[in-house]
């Protein structure tokens, strides 16, 4: 039902103009009009419907890529962790990507705000008609057969006003929480950010102490196959002796030749993680040698977690939204209230013009829109269920990751340990084999297989201190406070 109250006032009518009137509201052609509206005047308030605004979906490759900014300088640009760290949180993709999600949160608060706003639209109109009267029916009775040309021009200024609207407020305050979630997940992203930068530097420090471990290993089958080339030519000792040798020594070769390459391209992924020019030389001023995280309570870890991790957050704040998106499907039920008002001035031009306004208000209220109303709810709900799911499964992933980490960082300290006491005992073998054979009492196949032995605890060293720091690193953003501690953890406690 609606209500509505209209004036207007008419001065210096002529004979024509009843017609005229007449001949307009009948929706006679119109020869040409001008209008011209105010910015932002197409924003009428229209039927809203629930809002579905969803997080984007940023995979981890994402968090590889940057934004390159800079120009590469000469020189060799020295690069700590704190540097690659602050670098990432400047220039990485992903951490980019996320932050312009919530503008586009922002974004859309803005726009269910209007629903709740008045929208004021300014509009000014000339015309110039000339109409047939007689092919609109109207003939004899002193009608003329054409009219015109006339002309009016009408200035006008419009409101409308949802003054009661349950739906678009519910909607408003989905938004709202969308965009705080939007900002909790720019938080946790910085988390991403460190993790994904510190492991590609941690990688490349890895790959540094394979290139120092195959140099020594080139070094000392460098010697080995000395002695074995000088025994052959003394005539104490076979061919095979050298040939067995050099195959050991182009083989830590090759192992050097394909380390060194993988340091490379890891070098290119860092640079690519914290937005570095390719082209630009660097080299690595930290290192990270063992240092021991001991007392860890993954209870109380996990606890700490759940308090901590912003993705989380973000998540509950999701669930709120779809909560405010199911109760707005179901008070499109509701009766809604409106106002639309204009008021301008209308005449044959500025000097003999009049005002006129109109105000109308008005109850609005579906009467029979079941399938779009049933509709609207079924699919609010349905994601409210799935927002609810994903919650609920996100605290179970957060407990698994603090524990994951906790059990890495465990295993990998062990194992750092079993591989320092290996490699000692690789040394200690290959001197003893080297020493038998240069005083000749055996041939060097165990000069060879010490050799190979030396290299596999190397390796397995490097690795094992490598799995430990990333751990670490791993736990700090499983707790969610690799951001803020990342030095933490990584250095040890």
């Amino acid at each position: 039902m609606s209500r509505a109250i209209s004036s207007s006032r008419c001065g210096g009518v002529r004979l024509w103009q009843p017609i005229f009137l007449l001949v307009i509201a009948a929706g006679a052609p119109t020869a040409y009009a001008f209008q011209f509206a105010q910015p932002g005047s197409q924003g009428v308030v229209q039927p809203n419907a629930p809002i579905q605004v969803t997080q984007p979906q940023i995979s981890s490759d994402t968090y590889k890529g940057s934004q390159v900014q800079e120009k590469a300088t000469a020189g060799v640009l020295d690069l700590s962790l704190d540097d690659a760290i602050a670098r990432g949180l400047k220039y990485n993709l992903g951490l980019i990507l996320t932050s312009q999600s919530t503008l586009t949160a922002r974004g859309s608060q803005l726009q269910q705000l209007q629903y709740l706003l008045p929208t004021a639209t300014g509009k000014f109109t000339e015309a110039v008609e000339q109409t047939n009267l007689q092919a609109l029916g109207l003939r004899g009775g002193g009608f003329p057969a054409i009219i015109g040309p006339f002309g009016y021009m009408d200035i006008r200024g419009t409101l409308k006003w949802s003054l009661l609207n349950i739906s678009s407020l519910q909607n408003y305050l989905a938004s709202k929480h969308n965009f705080t979630s939007s900002q909790l997940s720019v938080t946790d992203a910085r988390d991403m950010v460190v993790l994904t930068a510190g492991n590609a530097y941690l990688t490349c420090i890895a790959d540094q102490g394979l290139i120092e471990a195959a140099k020594a290993q080139v070094d000392t089958s460098k010697v080995s196959l000395d002695q074995a080339i000088a025994n052959h030519q003394a005539g104490t000792a076979p061919l095979l002796d050298e040939l067995r040798a050099r195959v050991d020594y182009q083989t830590q070769q090759q192992n050097l030749i394909s380390v060194t390459n993988q340091y490379e391209k890891d070098k290119i992924a860092l640079a690519r993680a914290i937005g570095l020019p390719l082209e630009q030389k660097f080299r690595l001023t930290d290192q990270a040698p063992f240092a021991a995280l001991d007392n860890l309570n993954a209870d109380a870890a996990v606890k700490e977690a759940i308090a901590n991790r912003y993705d989380l957050k973000a998540m509950q704040e999701q669930v709120t939204a779809a909560e405010h998106s199911r109760k707005a499907a179901t008070a499109e039920r509701y009766p809604t209230i409106t106002f639309d008002g204009d008021y301008g001035d209308i005449g044959v031009n500025p000097g003999n013009s009049h005002g006129t306004g109109n105000a109308t208000g008005s109850i609005d209220f579906p009467v029979y829109e079941e399938a779009k109303l049933r509709g609207d709810a079924k699919q609010a709900q349905s994601q409210l269920d799935q927002k609810r799911a994903q919650l609920s499964d996100l605290q179970g992933q957060i407990g698994a990751d603090v524990r994951d980490s906790i059990l890495d960082i465990q295993s990998a300290a062990k194992q750092v340990e079993v591989a320092r006491s290996n490699t000692e005992l690789a040394k200690e073998a290959l001197s003893e084999a080297q020493q038998r054979y240069k005083a000749g009492v055996s041939d060097n196949l165990a000069v060879s297989q010490a050799l190979q032995s030396m290299a596999q605890a190397d390796n397995q060293y490097v690795s094992s201190l490598y799995q430990h720091n990333i751990a670490k690193l791993s736990l700090a953003r499983a707790l969610g406070v690799a951001a803020n501690s990342y030095k933490t953890y990584v250095g040890g406690k």
